[in-house]
C-alpha cells in the first residue's frame, strides 16, 4: 500500500539532475529504488486496482516508467530521467497508445501532476473528433460544461496554427486543439508525504472518465 513519498525521494531527482550520469547513479542505485521507483510503483497500483474496481468495463493497464533514458533518443541530455511516471491506459492489445487517451501521474523534483492526456492522436483521429463535435454538438457540450464548472484541471495541448473551421464558444478551444491533455499541475507540498496523494488522484481520474470514455470512444470507432 501507497504511504507517500518521502525527502529521500525528492533528494533523488535532484541528485540525478545534476549528476547525470552512470557513476553517480549506481552510487545511488538503492535510494532510487526504495525512495522514487517503490512508491512510485505501489501508488500506480494502487490507483489501478480502485479504477478497475469503479469501473470494470473500462479495461485499462498500468505502465510504470523507467528511469533510462532511450539511447537514440539522448539529444544531449544525460542517460536518466530526473522524474518519473505512471500511466493507465487502454489494455496492451493497442499498440499505437500514444494515440488513445490515457491518465497519468508525474513526479518530479519541483512538481507534481496527474490527469489525462490524448497526445499525438494524429491528423486523421482529429479529424474524426471535430466530425463529431459537428454531428453532435451537445453531446460533447454537456461534457465540456461538466469539466468547465470544475477547478481542477486545465485543458492543454498544442493547437493547429491554421483554423479548423467553426464551432461555438463553448467548444472552440477543444475544436482548435492538436493534442489534448487535461492536466493538474502542482508544487511539490504535504500530500506527497501521506496516503492522500493517492486519494487526489482517484478522485480527480473519477472526474475525467467521462471525457476519456468520449475520446476512446472516438478512437475506436475509427480503428
Amino acid at each position: 500500500m501507497f504511504t507517500g513519498f518521502d525527502q529521500q525521494s525528492i533528494d533523488f531527482m535532484w541528485g540525478i539532475r545534476f549528476n547525470n550520469e552512470k557513476e553517480w547513479f549506481l552510487a545511488h542505485k538503492e535510494e532510487y529504488l526504495q525512495h522514487l521507483q517503490t512508491p512510485t510503483r505501489e501508488l500506480g497500483e494502487e490507483i489501478w486496482q480502485a479504477m478497475a474496481e469503479k469501473f470494470p468495463k473500462d479495461s485499462l493497464e498500468l505502465h510504470v516508467s523507467r528511469i533510462y533514458r532511450d539511447a537514440r533518443r539522448l539529444h544531449g541530455q544525460g542517460p536518466y530521467k530526473d522524474h518519473l511516471w505512471f500511466s493507465l491506459r487502454p489494455d496492451n492489445r493497442c499498440d499505437d497508445w500514444m494515440g488513445r487517451p490515457t491518465f497519468y501521474f508525474e513526479i518530479a523534483p519541483e512538481y507534481y501532476s496527474y490527469g489525462m492526456g490524448f497526445w499525438s492522436p494524429g491528423a486523421s483521429m482529429m479529424t474524426h473528433f471535430r466530425h463529431q463535435l459537428d454531428l453532435n454538438p451537445e453531446g460533447f457540450s454537456k461534457l465540456v460544461r461538466q469539466f468547465n464548472r470544475q477547478k481542477r484541471f486545465e485543458l492543454k495541448g498544442a493547437d493547429y496554427v491554421r483554423s479548423k473551421g467553426q464551432t461555438d464558444k463553448l467548444l472552440a478551444p477543444w475544436y482548435q486543439k492538436k493534442s489534448i491533455s487535461l492536466e493538474c499541475e502542482k508544487p511539490l507540498d504535504d500530500v506527497i508525504f501521506s496516503h492522500a496523494l493517492a486519494e487526489e488522484i482517484l478522485s480527480g481520474f473519477e472526474t475525467l472518465m467521462p471525457l476519456y470514455r468520449y475520446l476512446k470512444n472516438i478512437c475506436d470507432t475509427i480503428a
